[in-house]
């Protein structure tokens, strides 16, 4: 793919993944190697024939996407996720992470000036002595 044809840029990432079709009665594991809201490039560890949809799980995420085969290489398989669930499930995946991270930054700010305040403490009670 030479011209970026997606509508949101994948991340990369690693994540073990779990390719279910034939109603469950096959699998495949895989590797998520990019992914977005829309879709993924998955690594497969078996070269097998998937067919057109098939259901794409990945424990990390507790997530089961439906999974639609855009185009096959020698290294892996391009999907789209069908669906408006997966694209709000990706942003409030985002919300909730950007929320959690807002948080986590609030906390170590507040640890931070704790910190500062005990280290100017010190400090003055140390100075008398010099």
């Amino acid at each position: 793919m030479s011209k970026e044809q997606r509508k949101q840029p994948r991340l990369r990432v690693f994540l073990k993944g779990r390719i279910h079709f034939n109603n469950g009665a096959s699998s495949i594991d895989c590797l998520v190697r990019d992914m977005s809201a829309q879709g993924a490039r998955l690594m497969l560890s078996e070269t097998a024939t998937l067919p057109e949809k098939f259901d794409l799980f990945i424990p990390q995420k507790e997530r089961t996407y439906r999974a639609c085969l855009r185009w096959r290489r020698e290294d892996g398989i391009g999907v789209t996720f069908d669906g408006a669930d997966a694209a709000a499930e990706g942003a409030s995946s985002s919300d909730s992470t950007l929320g959690a991270l807002l948080r986590r930054v609030g906390e170590l700010e507040a640890e931070n000036a704790v910190l500062r305040r005990q280290l100017t403490q010190m400090l003055e009670a140390r100075a008398p002595a010099l």
